[in-house]
């Protein structure tokens, strides 16, 4: 007696179509973590700085005064990683967390004068790494790059 052949499942047949080489998601992770990896090997070794921890600086550089939490939601890092990153900033003097007036169970993280040195001795290094990678792309196809990256943004808020 022949087998009859089985027609494949609706998920066994999106999961053929799935090439995670041409997947968005992915392929915006990879550009990312490559981006990202390039510019922190250019820091690392000079300020003993992790991803993580740049991003915290960055984030509070340009606003003071943010609790974990709101640090953990403008970079869309995980809160374990923020906290990880926050208590060594603040072991080495780069990041100071105060209680605040209003809740006594909320930490206010800011910036010390050492945090802000490295700062702005850190910000030229990433724009000058960001111009070396638009540079492959003429000036309209950076306003499209633009474009194209806000609307993705905005069209992820509803996943």
């Amino acid at each position: 007696m022949a087998s009859a052949k089985r027609k494949p499942t609706a998920s066994k047949a999106s999961a053929d179509l799935l090439v995670l080489e041409h997947f968005l998601p992915y392929r915006l992770s990879i550009l990312s973590n490559r981006i990202s990896r390039a510019i922190a090997a250019r820091y690392a070794k000079t300020f003993d700085l992790t991803v993580p921890e740049w991003r915290i600086i960055a984030v509070l550089g340009r606003q003071p005064d943010l609790t974990a939490k709101e640090v953990a939601e403008a970079t869309e890092m995980d809160k374990v990683a923020v906290s990880r990153a926050v208590a060594k900033l603040v072991a080495s003097k780069r990041v100071v967390a105060r209680a605040d007036r209003d809740d006594a169970r909320r930490q206010i993280l800011s910036l010390t004068a050492q945090g802000e040195t490295v700062h702005a001795r850190i910000a030229p290094i990433a724009l000058a790494s960001e111009q070396r990678l638009l540079a492959t792309l003429d000036v309209r196809e950076r306003g499209q790059l633009d474009a194209l990256v806000d609307r993705l943004l905005d069209a992820a808020k509803t996943l």
